[in-house]
């Protein structure tokens, strides 16, 4: 896996061995990054299931000013923070090793807001809409910014309606649907 574009295209980044944790791919990558052009200068992104960091870092390389890195299996975390040293960004980014519903919550009891917030869990979980509703009750996203859920196609990113979060795009990529919801001001 390499960054695709940006400051840093074409850098390397490790993954973690094993079936724990599946990186975004590339094309899935590159149209997240197109749709995000207009939010990434100097962006602040929360990058929840972050895994080995892909889409994250991708938002560094292309202008973001800081990323969030949510990401509990030990494995991940540890190639997640050797990416961020070998592409020289500690600086701008910050991991939490834990549970994304415990960092979540003590993101929003200090009222931290992000432009940008992604997530991607793991496929066979029911964690994306408790997710992605974890987000809008903590109202994470800054008003009028953005929080995508990758998910698997046959699932929605979301079930029930959202007073903080407002869907307004998806993007299907074979079994991979990417949900855009705008932030309410």
């Amino acid at each position: 896996m390499r960054v695709i574009a940006g400051a840093l295209k074409g850098r390397r980044l490790l993954t973690p061995r094993g079936a724990t944790t599946r990186p975004t791919a590339d094309q899935v990558r590159i149209a997240l990054m197109d749709t995000l052009t207009p939010w990434l200068p100097d962006a602040r992104v929360l990058d929840i299931f972050a895994g080995a960091g892909g889409v994250g870092l991708e938002a560094l390389s292309r202008g973001a000013a800081h990323a969030t890195f949510v990401e509990r299996d030990a494995r991940a975390v540890a190639v997640l923070r050797r990416n961020i040293a070998a592409l020289g960004v500690e600086a701008q980014a910050r991991v939490l090793a834990m549970d994304s519903a415990r960092a979540l919550d003590g993101l929003g009891a200090r009222r931290e807001r992000f432009e940008i917030v992604f997530l991607d869990p793991p496929y066979e979980s029911d964690l994306g809409p408790a997710t992605v509703e974890r987000v809008a009750h903590h109202r994470l996203a800054a008003a009028g910014g953005v929080v995508i859920a990758q998910h698997f196609t046959k699932r929605a990113a979301v079930l029930v309606e959202l007073d903080a979060l407002t869907p307004f795009r998806a993007r299907r990529f074979g079994e991979t649907t990417l949900t855009f919801f705008r932030a309410r001001e």
